[in-house]
């Protein structure tokens, strides 16, 4: 089944050097739509074509496939409470406003905490991290403003594997599983290599990396983190997708795969925020364009992907590039996001989703 328009889209950008390498998957609830494979790994003249089997680095899907889907989970056994305090469950967190932070502000991105910290130039696995991480200045008071912090999840990461017992990677295998998302994974294995596409040549690490997690914080973590870390398909990124549809179509069932996510979606009161728990919701400026409902939910990855899933319209646009080869400095994907998904809903009003 053709998405002409979305091609067009995908393929110009290509053509524009946007990215090498682009799959696409577009569904609904009961299945995919379409899916395609855009382009080749890399823009040498001898790079593997791309398939529906390519592997993506899917950075910052990690906060929503792993890490809020985890801590749904938790919230939903009783293991973890939203207006649980940090200080309750870390050390270094009691001082001041610091120790008014919950988990309910970690996950709206309104912990007060930045953005980002360059920690691994010089700093190695959790034990070195958390007290670094304690000690960060708050930039603002919790609750009162949402800023996007990698920073919140990394925490969240390791709050998750102090409450289940086994680290996040075990975690997400499990949920994977019960999912039956297929291709997806941290710490993806060898046997991957072969089919995954590059993202940076980087300074840092001084070497192109391929199966190897971009974000310099996850891999000095070990390449494991709440913020990033997760490898895989569009294929698995869109079996999840519709796990999602079907989570909030259930209502909020704490013996559902995917328990609370009708809460989850809601958009928070932080103010000025567009943030829900975990998710971003669909504003007309952002990389869902224009076109998709008030009730869309999504997330973007700094590599190049993205996932939006809207309820209303039973529909969902799994878009994962490379867009970081061969560097980061490279952001013309920024612009071609919301017309790939106002042509998706073009292309399924002149009929293309039609079974």
């Amino acid at each position: 089944m053709a998405f002409p328009l979305t091609r067009s889209v995908l393929d110009a950008g290509v053509a524009a050097r946007a990215f090498p390498a682009a799959t696409i998957e577009v569904g609904r609830a009961d299945g995919p739509l379409w899916q395609d494979a855009i382009g080749a790994l890399r823009y040498e003249a001898d790079a593997p074509p791309t398939t529906l089997e390519t592997v993506f680095d899917l950075a910052s899907l990690t906060k929503v496939m792993a890490t809020t889907s985890l801590a749904m989970r938790h919230v939903a056994a009783g293991r973890l409470g939203l207006e649980d305090r940090l200080a309750d469950r870390l050390p270094g967190w009691h001082d001041s406003a610091r120790a008014s932070i919950t988990i309910r502000h970690l996950l709206e991105h309104a912990s007060g905490l930045p953005a980002h910290a360059r920690l691994w130039e010089h700093t190695r696995g959790r034990a070195e991290y958390e007290p670094k991480l304690a000690a960060l200045p708050l930039e603002s008071s919790p609750g009162t403003r949402s800023v996007y912090s990698d920073v919140g999840f990394m925490l969240l990461g390791f709050l998750i594997e102090d409450i289940g017992g086994a680290p996040l990677q075990v975690q997400m295998d499990d949920l994977a599983g019960l999912l039956q998302l297929g291709t997806v994974r941290f710490l993806p294995p060898d046997a991957w290599r072969d089919r995954t596409a590059p993202t940076e040549f980087e300074s840092w690490r001084n070497r192109l990396l391929v199966g190897e997690v971009h974000d310099e914080n996850c891999s000095a973590l070990g390449g494991v983190a709440g913020h990033a870390g997760l490898f895989g398909t569009s294929g698995a990124v869109g079996t999840f997708a519709r796990a999602v549809l079907g989570a909030i179509a259930g209502g909020d069932d704490a013996a559902a795969p995917l328990p609370l996510m009708r809460q989850f979606a809601t958009r928070t009161t932080v103010p000025g925020s567009s943030r829900a728990l975990g998710w971003d919701t669909m504003l007309p400026t952002s990389s869902c364009g224009t076109r998709l409902s008030s009730r869309a939910i999504g997330h973007t990855g700094y590599t190049g992907t993205s996932l939006w899933i809207d309820p209303e319209q039973d529909l969902y646009v799994a878009l994962l590039t490379n867009r970081v080869y061969p560097t980061r400095a490279n952001d013309a994907l920024r612009a071609i996001r919301p017309r790939v998904h106002d042509a998706v809903i073009e292309d399924l009003e002149r009929g293309a989703g039609t079974r």
